[in-house]
């Protein structure tokens, strides 16, 4: 008989991985099965190919042996039917009509005098197991707020996606080799769970939370990979951050600037007391040692730098008393200066 092409049987390019020729196999083996197209023996024949291309070309064993031997079939007059396990010479059964008994008998022959008893048996099956790969892992963007990002803590989320179908373990079939009502074939159902994740204190933008065991599955029986956070810190009202350092910006009192005195400064926990001397200029930075973020690597924190700005009277949305007017007034011609009239 003319051997087939597994490849071509399924529609599958030599190099395509194991989901492919697994996505290839659930399409056509819903469209020939027996169940579906009764009385038609073409489909029956059509049917016990792909299951038999199927189990080779999901078994990497059987797979190399396939391909090694492959370029043997198309010599002129070169029978493999007459070739047993380890070269022996063997009888060849009539191939028969190939949509009948005959034919399907000579075909799973020839299936087992390269892979043996078991292959042989491969032509009655409607699934098998696919080589264990472990999945891919994935990315997912979060929003974290600086808050978030200074104290740590627990984050509760929910994660869909495409797992396969706990019923027919992705073969897209049941077991008595009818479509799998469940995920009505496909192999895949959606999902949908919640989580709890822990922000590490002193996250940044493009940190990367590692949550073991998230990510797509598996092929056959490999493992989930793996899924990744990917944090975007949210803009801050009030702080911007520097590395692991804050930066703050402050509205004071243009007398607290001339004369000294305290101001509080607002911190990620809370307010903090802060001592200006006398002649502070205008724009001058402080720093708070240990009131910026934790650094991820030893818990140690950054600094806060604060800058002081001068608010000068009348410029806040309300004009100057007249009081004010006169002692500015006065002030200005101690310095020499002329007062503009008012």
């Amino acid at each position: 008989m003319e051997y087939r092409d597994y490849y071509k049987v399924l529609g599958v390019a030599k190099d395509a991985p194991s989901e492919d020729v697994n996505k290839a196999y659930r399409k056509l083996a819903r469209k020939y099965h027996p169940d579906l197209n009764p009385g038609d023996k073409t489909a029956e024949s059509r049917f016990k190919e792909i299951n038999e291309a199927h189990e080779v070309l999901t078994d990497p064993d059987k797979r190399q042996k396939y391909d090694q031997l492959g370029s043997n079939w198309n010599r002129p007059g070169f029978d493999m039917h007459s070739y047993g396990r380890g070269g022996a010479r063997q009888r060849t059964r009539p191939a028969g009509d190939a949509t009948g008994a005959a034919g399907a008998e000579s075909f799973s022959d020839f299936f087992q005098s390269i892979f043996g008893q078991a292959g042989a048996k491969a032509a009655g099956r409607t699934a098998t197991a696919t080589r264990p790969r472990r999945g891919d892992d994935i990315e997912q963007q979060v929003e974290v707020s600086l808050e978030e990002a200074f104290a740590g803590g627990q984050r509760m989320f929910t994660l869909t996606g495409q797992d396969r179908c706990p019923r027919c373990g992705g073969s897209g079939l049941d077991a008595d080799g009818k479509t799998c009502t469940n995920c009505k074939g496909t192999g895949w159902t959606t999902f949908s769970r919640r989580i709890e994740v822990k922000i590490p204190a002193g996250v940044r933008d493009g940190s990367r939370i590692r949550i073991a065991g998230e990510g797509n599955p598996g092929a056959g029986t490999g493992p989930r990979g793996d899924l990744y956070l990917v944090v975007m810190l949210k803009p801050h009202p009030k702080f911007r951050r520097e590395d692991d350092n804050l930066l703050e910006d402050l509205d004071v009192p243009y007398t607290t600037l001339v004369l000294g005195g305290e101001v509080l400064v607002p911190t990620v926990k809370g307010k903090l007391l802060l001592k200006v001397p006398a002649g502070t200029a205008n724009g001058k930075q402080f720093r708070l040692a240990g009131q910026g973020m934790p650094r991820l690597k030893d818990g140690t924190r950054g600094d806060l730098m604060v800058k002081l700005y001068a608010v000068l009277p009348g410029t806040a949305g309300s004009p100057l008393s007249s009081r004010e007017r006169e002692l500015f007034t006065e002030l200005a011609g101690m310095s020499g200066q002329q007062a503009a009239s008012s």
